[in-house]
């Protein structure tokens, strides 16, 4: 299994020395990845996040962290589809010029709010449809010259884009956790990756997945995770770092997930697979049960932590990630 960490680039928290040392560090450690997200009119998440808006664009961040570092991966965990997805396929073909070949991953989603799309004027578009169409247009002009595209989202003709990605092409995932978005994996990207998402629900859309897979004839898209994460010397003081009462109310507004025995989402325990809290040992140990459930990159969600965010890529980088690597 790979190993990354989302980055600091959100909020009250985001900071250039923590972004570019610590991803200095994070690789010296032997991390595998970093990953942003994407907002374009950022409002807070209330049950995660501090109300302060301010947020690093997605892929100017990945390409600063990745002048600064020689081979960990930078990914986008996700990129919203508010971008022209040829000024995307632009920046994401000059990244892989300035900053070395299979070091990209562009995760795409849906996006969680609408008013980011209305600030657009995109306001009555399908987001779902408009992920689909970055897949089908990406992956075009990085392979082709003089594309032409038609769908009820874009249309051009003759279009060639250059640089082209080293290698031909970057992978892209869906990163979403209900049912349509592991069936959409499948059908078009080359990896999966839901946000919080519950071990049940979570081991449920890994057999869809590997089952449609099958069907289709082709290999199981890479299947990521990125739980919310806290490390300290005990579980107890793991999550006094933690909003337990917010990720609860976050897990029960989730129409698609497999419920506890009691129909909600009511304690700690509840939690399973959408949090890592504990001392070294019981991280270790989370992260084997994500391993023995088919997850093959799991990412460690900090925002809870971004204030020790030096302390945390230590304690995981010499303690804990030795443990599972070994």
């Amino acid at each position: 299994m790979r190993y990354g960490l989302l980055l600091p680039h959100f909020g009250e928290q985001a900071d250039r020395e923590k972004l570019l040392k610590g991803s200095q560090r994070a690789e010296e450690l032997g991390f595998d990845s970093v990953w942003v997200r994407d907002h374009l009119v950022f409002e807070p998440h209330g049950e995660m996040e501090k109300p302060n808006r301010t947020f690093y664009d997605a892929l100017t961040t990945l390409t600063a962290i990745g002048a600064v570092t020689e081979r960990i991966q930078l990914g986008t965990g996700s990129l919203i589809p508010f971008r022209h997805p040829l000024v995307t396929a632009l920046m994401a073909g000059t990244m892989s010029h300035l900053l070395g070949a299979d070091r990209l991953i562009l995760g795409f989603g849906a996006g969680t709010f609408d008013h980011e799309f209305e600030a657009i004027g995109w306001g009555d578009r399908d987001r779902v449809e408009l992920v689909r169409s970055n897949a089908e247009i990406l992956k075009r002009v990085f392979t082709e010259n003089e594309v032409t595209y038609k769908d009820d989202n874009f249309s051009f003709e003759d279009v060639s884009i250059e640089p082209k990605p080293l290698g031909g092409r970057i992978p892209f995932w869906y990163c979403g956790a209900t049912p349509r978005s592991a069936r959409l994996a499948v059908e078009f990207c080359d990896g999966w990756m839901p946000g919080r998402i519950a071990m049940a629900t979570l081991r449920k859309r890994i057999e869809t997945i590997e089952e449609l897979s099958a069907a289709a004839g082709r290999e199981r898209p890479t299947i990521a995770v990125i739980p919310p994460t806290s490390i300290e010397r005990t579980r107890e003081e793991a999550l006094e770092h933690v909003n337990i009462p917010g990720l609860l109310a976050w897990a029960n507004k989730s129409k698609w997930a497999v419920k506890p025995p009691s129909g909600r989402f009511e304690t700690v325990e509840d939690l399973e697979g959408q949090l890592i809290a504990g001392d070294v040992d019981g991280a270790v140990e989370e992260c084997r049960k994500f391993e023995a459930a088919g997850v093959e990159h799991l990412v460690f969600d900090f925002r809870f932590k971004f204030d020790k965010w030096f302390d945390q890529i230590e304690l995981l980088g010499t303690e804990v990630l030795p443990k599972l690597k070994s």
